[in-house]
């Protein structure tokens, strides 16, 4: 089981991986250079290194992979440059076509409805995250209200992992999810 912090700072994603995060994504909605300026040291940490959004970003930081969301472009870019594609779905179709546009894994939600994107779909809730699992032969991350009450329940429903973004400055919160999908 592979746990993924969404973070938007080093220290956080230094908490994260000292509690257990196997993946840590940079989520920084700025220009490039700002999102390199952030994402300084980030690929030195013991953990797979995601840039969301953005494949020059993740280019210029040496990252392992880039996280595209529905209408981010780049994929093609990404795969040529041999970095690991992450693709969002909130549907089955959608998850089909981020594996078919060669996404390494699908970030699946929200799950639930989550305060740190009070713009995202409606939740698809444990069905629905089921569903997108059945329907693809790569690994499922979900996210989205996901916790250390809720996180066994993901991994239950097929999940491959878990993304934490609330819990991933607090290393006992993110160890915490890690033990209860296990």
């Amino acid at each position: 089981m592979k746990l993924h912090a969404v973070v938007s700072d080093l220290e956080t994603a230094r908490v994260a991986v000292e509690g257990g995060a196997t993946v840590v994504q940079l989520r920084v909605k700025a220009p490039t250079d700002q999102i390199v300026q952030a994402g300084r040291g980030f690929s030195d940490l013991p953990a797979t290194f995601v840039v969301n959004d953005d494949v020059d970003a993740a280019l210029r930081l040496g990252a392992d992979g880039v996280h595209l969301g529905r209408g981010d472009t780049g994929a093609e870019r990404a795969l040529e440059s041999g970095l690991l594609l992450g693709a969002s779905a909130a549907s089955v179709a959608e998850a089909r076509d981020g594996e078919t546009r060669g996404a390494a894994y699908i970030g699946a939600g929200p799950i639930w409805a989550t305060p740190t994107k009070p713009d995202a779909d409606p939740a698809i809730g444990l069905d629905g995250l089921g569903a997108i699992c059945r329907s693809v032969s790569i690994p499922v991350v979900a996210i989205g209200g996901v916790d250390a009450t809720n996180a066994g329940a993901c991994i239950e429903a097929g999940a491959a992992g878990v993304a934490v973004v609330r819990a991933a400055g607090d290393a006992a919160a993110v160890r915490a999810a890690v033990d209860a999908a296990l």
